[in-house]
């Protein structure tokens, strides 16, 4: 590493939603181009809940990436009340599943399938524990008397300390965190070394006052939202800790422009265009950019119990200006995060 060149294993994104169809073909190169693998978000419409869903799903990812990419899908299921234990344990040791997302119903895109309580999904959970499938978690109430900002800290306290002491086995990724509450809970368990939280650039880039900057800016909107700037802080200072539980997921979430600026518009950011550029940058800022390797290539697959990559890829510091749209199919585009904007980070490719 130099002030102006960083060379680190190839990272691997492990919370990445890719879609379907044309949207699929259009964003999944972006994250194959810098990630080695990532795990892939099963919330399509139908979700992907049983492993035959999955194992075509993950052909679909395959068949959009261009030739010659090497890049590996790791496919995940979507837990519902009705979910087969026996199928989920069966995908996982087959090697289709590498885990199970828990969506609380109707807490994000396409989650009305998702888990209307954890009790309806104790016998799948007991048997995650028992062949050690980690289970992820969107992790934010649904209860509309909670305030938006709030429905983190709330799910940590009435769901997910409960969950962990009933299953003391189980593992565990809080997904794209967002507050200092998460922060400091994934701490307090860390020793456990069965807790995990991903960090999205977005979130170390932005707080909600962002969203309202000069007036509604909806390719800024997510769930989790965006919090206070002292919880972004304390995302930063995580994710440039170096510490073990923390590492990469960049929750990229690509909605078309007219699906965003809407009456009702849909939650996402798209990352993938630029993600290590962003990361870098939010690293820079930090004086951690000696932490990123870590953060990106290594404490993820160690959680996972996976081999870091072996192949290095190269960071530069000159400037790169994101894509102002990417194109899905005639009349629809994706508005990338920072879109237009320059950065003053570029991905380089293999070392």
């Amino acid at each position: 590493m130099t002030l102006d060149r960083l060379v680190i294993r190839r990272p691997d994104d492990w919370h990445v939603h890719l879609r379907d169809g044309a949207m699929l073909k259009a964003v999944a190169p972006f994250t194959a181009r810098q990630f080695g693998r990532a795990i892939v978000m099963p919330n399509l419409k139908p979700p992907a809940t049983h492993a035959a869903d999955a194992a075509a799903y993950r052909d679909r990812i395959r068949a959009a990436l261009p030739d010659g990419v090497a890049f590996t899908p790791l496919m995940t299921a979507y837990l519902t009340d009705g979910t087969d234990a026996e199928d989920l344990a069966r995908g996982f040791e087959e090697g289709v599943f590498a885990a199970a997302k828990l969506y609380p119903a109707n807490a994000t895109t396409n989650s009305a399938h998702g888990v209307t309580s954890i009790d309806r999904v104790t016998p799948v959970l007991e048997r995650m524990a028992d062949i050690g499938m980690p289970l992820l978690i969107h992790g934010e109430v649904t209860d509309q008397s909670v305030d938006i900002f709030d429905r983190e800290a709330a799910f940590i306290d009435s769901t997910l300390a409960p969950l962990l002491d009933r299953h003391p086995s189980l593992r565990v990724v809080l997904e794209h965190v967002t507050t200092s509450d998460a922060v400091a809970f994934v701490r307090a368990h860390a020793a456990s070394g069965r807790i995990g939280a991903t960090i999205t650039a977005h979130h170390l880039l932005i707080n909600r006052s962002h969203i309202f900057q000069g007036g509604i800016r909806p390719h800024l909107y997510c769930l989790p939202i965006a919090k206070r700037e002292s919880h972004r802080l304390a995302l930063v200072e995580a994710a440039t800790s170096g510490e073990a539980p923390f590492f990469l997921g960049t929750d990229t979430a690509p909605h078309t422009v007219t699906a965003k600026e809407a009456a009702c518009g849909c939650a996402g950011c798209f990352t993938a265009a630029n993600a290590l550029e962003l990361y870098a940058e939010a690293f820079e800022d930090a004086g951690a950019l000696d932490k990123l390797e870590a953060f990106a290539s290594l404490n993820g697959p160690r959680f996972y119990g996976l081999p870091p990559n072996e192949e290095r890829v190269v960071l530069e510091r000159r400037p790169t200006v994101v894509p102002d749209v990417i194109l899905v199919s005639e009349g629809d585009a994706v508005l990338p995060f920072r879109s237009g904007e320059t950065l003053r980070w570029s991905f380089a490719g293999a070392a």
